[in-house]
Formats: structure tokens, C-alpha cells, sequence
């Protein structure tokens, strides 16, 4: 298994089944091995709720043995507690970590979004390196939005382009990057799990 993963792909494309697949095959290779799923959403609405509370019962099913830490915006400081040769860390979803960065329910005023913008950079920066420097497997699931028609509004816009960026920084630092497509995964770089 390569020691950086990066599963992307559009909404229900199969990205994070692919990850739960394997992580399980991680958990079945070594009765030493762990896995920690670390979850980015959080319930803002109740549909938000129901979704997470799916994908629990969901997850539950397919990976008996795999734990659960929410974490909606430190990732830099999760990778560097929890990373272990044994322990295989499961971040899903990165899109959802940005959005939690940029696009804060709470936050409203121009001022506020443009200290937001600097944290963020600072929080990338960090979690770039804690994945450069974690001694175990992680897999990173996130979305590809930058397919479709241009976005109308200016902030949609800017969030998309800040997606891309994070996208293509998360790919060059993992060693292993897969597109998923209706279910079906297309290797863009290195070996494949």
C-alpha cells in the first residue's frame, strides 16, 4: 500500500467506498493493524445529520474495526497525533475541510473572511508537512468540482479555484492519486492499492 493516498472524484463517484475498501484490506493484512476514519462534516442541517448518521451505520457495516475521530479543521494536528506505522488514517473529506476553513456558517464580514484566507494558508502549509512527515498510511478522499461550467458568483468561484489548488498540492505530495469515476477508479499517479 502506498504510504500517501489521494481518492478524488465527483459526489457519489465511489471515492469514499474506495477508501473504506481499503482501509478494510489494511485491517485484514495484520493483526496489528488499526484504522481511524477522520471525518470533516459537520451537521449543520438536518439533512446534514441524517447524511452523517448514513454513512456511520453505512461504514460500521463495511469496515468492522475501523474507528471514528471528527475533526472538522485540525488536520495538520490530527495526522501528527494518530499517525503510526500501524495505524492506517483515513481523512474524508478534504473538500469539506476547506469548506469548514473558507466558508464558515458563523462568518459573515469581509474582514473576518480575509483572516480566514491567511489562517487557511497557515493550516495548509502545516498539514502539507504533518502528511509529508507522518510515519503511517493515510488516505485523503476529497472531491473534483472543477469539471463543469463556471460558477456565477464570485465567492463559489474563489472556492472552487482555492479546491483546485489544494487538489493539485495534495497530489504532488502523495504518492499514489486515483480519479474515481462511477464507481470505477483511474490511476493518475504511482502504484495502486
Amino acid at each position: 500500500m502506498p504510504r500517501t493516498q489521494f481518492i478524488l472524484g465527483g459526489q457519489k463517484s465511489g471515492k469514499s467506498r474506495r477508501a473504506e475498501l481499503l482501509a478494510r484490506q489494511w485491517l485484514q493484512s495484520g493483526a496489528q493493524h488499526q484504522a481511524v476514519l477522520v471525518a470533516t462534516g459537520q451537521a449543520w442541517d438536518a439533512e446534514m445529520t441524517e447524511r452523517i448518521a448514513r454513512h456511520q451505520r453505512d461504514r460500521a457495516e463495511r469496515v468492522p474495526g475501523m474507528q471514528t475521530l471528527e475533526e472538522p479543521r485540525e488536520l495538520a494536528q490530527v495526522i501528527a497525533q494518530h499517525s503510526r506505522p500501524e495505524r492506517l488514517l483515513v481523512i474524508d473529506c478534504l473538500t469539506l475541510w476547506l469548506t469548514n476553513w473558507l466558508m464558515p456558517v458563523e462568518t459573515e464580514k469581509s474582514e473576518e473572511k480575509t483572516s480566514l484566507d491567511q489562517d487557511w494558508q497557515a493550516q495548509l502549509a502545516m498539514f502539507l508537512k504533518a502528511l509529508d512527515d507522518a510515519p503511517g498510511p493515510i488516505i485523503l478522499v476529497g472531491n473534483e468540482i472543477g469539471l463543469g461550467v463556471i460558477p456565477m458568483g464570485r465567492e463559489v468561484r474563489a472556492f472552487v479555484d482555492a479546491l483546485g489548488v489544494l487538489n493539485q498540492q495534495v497530489a504532488a505530495h502523495c504518492e499514489s492519486a486515483t480519479l474515481m469515476c462511477a464507481g470505477l477508479p483511474l490511476a493518475l499517479k504511482g502504484p495502486q492499492a
